[in-house]
């Protein structure tokens, strides 16, 4: 009796194990079939919300159906110098990978990290709406802590460079009905013709608390802040003077700034 309770309770143990071990299989194929699926999905939304801020640029839709050779290009750029970096492919490469890689990315120190990333990559992917060697339009990926999240998403500046004519999250996981607002299109609308930078070349751009002055006229600098999400606004206020700063997309931004006045 004794030996046939312990063969009982082995192959019982033994059943268990396998059906742990095929569900486990069955599992991880699962995620590794879906995951090309899933990966090609969220390029997908965010190709969708790129594009959605570039066609919702005022007048832009008139300006491309009128314009010949104007095209949406994709660039790797070199963050500390702002020139184009040809050897890497826009299309492959992957900011946040390179920010852990030994090689392509840096550790912030708390002082320089405003946005409380701690790594950025040293590269990153522009895209650049262009017509006649001119950039009528640049769309800039940003991303920084929020209040439960890292709070990713993407800013459209104008062709003078400092007038905002978009701004769009696509992954965060802030908390619904509060700092999840950030994906409100009329709060988002709100942004549009906003000004980045003062005339002294200072990022100005920022969410008060409550309601915009409009008779201030620090108001062209302002938006509204959402209700019970300060934490979560003042991480949209970081992020976006951190990576319009020279320790983000500054360099970049003025070297298209000058490119840009050379053109006739």
């Amino acid at each position: 009796m004794a030996k046939s309770h312990v063969e009982s309770r082995t192959r019982t143990l033994l059943v268990a194990f396998l059906v742990c071990a095929v569900c486990s299989v069955i599992v991880s194929s699962t995620s590794v079939f879906l995951e090309p699926r899933q990966r090609a999905n969220r390029e997908r939304d965010r190709e969708e919300k790129i594009l959605r801020i570039v066609h919702g640029h005022e007048g832009l839709a008139d300006l491309l159906s009128g314009l010949s050779g104007v095209t949406l290009a994709a660039h790797v750029v070199d963050l500390a110098t702002g020139d184009s970096a040809d050897h890497l492919d826009p299309v492959s490469f992957d900011p946040r990978r390179a920010a852990i890689d030994p090689l392509l990315g840096i550790a912030l120190p708390d002082n320089r990290d405003p946005a409380g990333i701690g790594h950025r990559s040293r590269f990153s992917v522009v895209y650049q709406v262009e017509s006649e060697r001119r950039i009528i339009l640049v769309v800039l990926p940003v991303h920084g802590s929020g209040y439960a999240s890292t709070m990713y998403g993407y800013l459209a500046l104008g062709g003078d460079l400092n007038t905002v004519a978009g701004l769009t999250f696509f992954e965060h996981g802030e908390t619904p009905g509060l700092g999840g607002e950030i994906e409100d299109p009329d709060w988002l609308e709100s942004w549009i013709g906003k000004r980045v930078f003062d005339e002294a070349g200072k990022v100005r751009i920022e969410i008060v608390p409550d309601v915009v002055d409009l008779s201030s006229s620090d108001s062209i600098y302002q938006v509204d802040g959402l209700t019970g999400a300060t934490r979560t606004c003042d991480g949209v206020t970081a992020l976006l003077r951190y990576w319009l700063s020279d320790d983000g997309f500054g360099p970049y931004l003025e070297r298209v700034r000058k490119s840009n006045e050379e053109m006739p």
